[in-house]
Formats: C-alpha cells, sequence, structure tokens
C-alpha cells in the first residue's frame, strides 16, 4: 500500500558514509533531469524539523552544513533512533507525502529499515544506490571521524547491507565519476519512456 503522493516509476535510495558525495550526486542527477521530473527527498529534513520544533531549535540551521547541525548531531541521531524504535516508517512516510515527480532520489538512506519500508510500499521500482570514497577523498571535503556519529547506525547501518543495485564511486576522479552518472541516467531515461 503506497502511501500519499504519487507513484513513481522509479526509487532510487541512496546511502553512503558522511562526504561521501550522496547530496552532490542526486542534485546533479536532479539537475541532468529536470525538477519537474525528478524529486530529492531527504529522510533527515523531517527528522530535522521535528527534532527543530520538540527543542526549540533553527530548522533552517540544522539543514546546512554548518557548525551548528555538528553541535546537534549526536543528540539528534539518538533522538531520531527512538521515533524509528517506535515506528521505523515515520520519516520515509512524511518525506513522499504529495511528491508527484516520476523519478524519485532519497538522498539519505541510513539504515535497512528504511530500504524495507519503501521496497514494501513500491516494490520493484526500489534500487539501492551505494556512494563510496576514499577516506582521503572524504577528508579532503571536509570529513573528520567523530565517535559516537561516525560508529552509530546513522552511519554504519547499512555497511553490511549486502549487494547494491548501482555503487557509485567517487574518489575526486570527475571523469569517472560522470561516467558512472551517465551510465545511471541513461538507466533513469529508459524507466521514463
Amino acid at each position: 500500500m503506497a502511501p500519499l503522493g504519487g507513484v513513481p516509476r522509479l526509487v532510487l535510495l541512496f546511502s553512503g558514509k558522511r562526504k561521501s558525495g550522496k547530496d552532490f550526486v542526486t542534485e546533479t542527477l536532479q539537475s541532468r533531469l529536470g525538477g519537474n521530473i525528478c524529486a530529492v527527498l531527504r529522510l533527515s529534513g523531517p527528522l530535522k524539523e521535528q527534532y527543530a520544533l520538540e527543542h526549540g531549535l533553527d530548522f533552517q540551521r540544522l539543514l546546512d552544513a554548518s557548525t551548528y547541525k555538528e553541535a546537534y548531531r549526536k543528540d539528534m541521531i539518538c533522538w531520531g533512533e527512538k521515533k524509528r524504535q517506535a515506528d521505523p516508517g515515520f520519516f520515509c512516510r512524511k518525506i513522499v507525502e504529495g511528491v508527484s515527480q516520476p523519478i524519485w532520489l532519497v538522498s539519505d538512506t541510513r539504515r535497512v529499515s528504511d530500504i524495507q519500508w519503501f521496497r514494501e510500499a513500491y516494490g520493484a521500482v526500489t534500487q539501492t544506490v551505494r556512494v563510496v570514497a576514499s577516506e582521503q577523498s572524504r577528508q579532503q571535503r571536509g570529513w573528520m571521524f567523530t565517535p559516537g556519529v561516525d560508529d552509530a547506525e546513522s552511519e554504519c547501518g547499512l555497511d553490511n547491507f549486502g549487494n547494491f543495485d548501482w555503487v557509485i564511486e567517487n574518489h575526486g576522479d570527475e571523469q569517472c565519476l560522470e561516467d558512472q552518472l551517465e551510465n545511471l541516467l541513461e538507466f533513469i531515461r529508459a524507466r521514463l519512456s
């Protein structure tokens, strides 16, 4: 039973470590496909919005890659875990409400329960995409290991997931990334015809 919203032709669930380039990849795909065809959905959006509301924080500042967000990250992760334990589909249902584009890119899939929810709701149109980047590449993008964050389920929940439908290597080689994105775009466009 699909929740409120349109029926997508394709749902791509993107996962990867912090600073691997998930947002860059999904935003690049959306810019090439167009916002009328492709929606980028962020599971962290409703999480951050509800967290900000319950804790009297600035929701907009929690959305960016700021030190403000980092100051609350650990507590936000714990809070989100409690919400998910009570209702594993809570944030998934929120992000698909009212989405009408045929292609959905979920930019921050972090847990097996997220993948299970989308597969149960949308079946065979759901595919998984893992964005990988070397530690060196991630460090060049500003990543630094943070205990309680980088070793938590929100970062490690899909480390042993198994076979992803797609793996995008984003180690800093622009041509290599471009070739992989073109392959994925061909697949997406085939789903639109």
